[in-house]
């Protein structure tokens, strides 16, 4: 559904934001990250 799309997402390191994430990059979109702190994200 997302082929040849790309998602920036916000806030993206936890909570809503990385499931967004996680869900448009299942669904084939590339997507664009941005997190306060770099130190969050596994």
């Amino acid at each position: 559904m997302f082929e040849n799309r790309v998602a920036l997402i916000t806030g993206s390191s936890s909570g809503i934001g990385a499931g967004v994430a996680a869900a448009f990059a299942r669904e084939g979109a590339r997507v664009a990250i941005n997190y306060p702190n770099a130190a969050q994200l596994d």
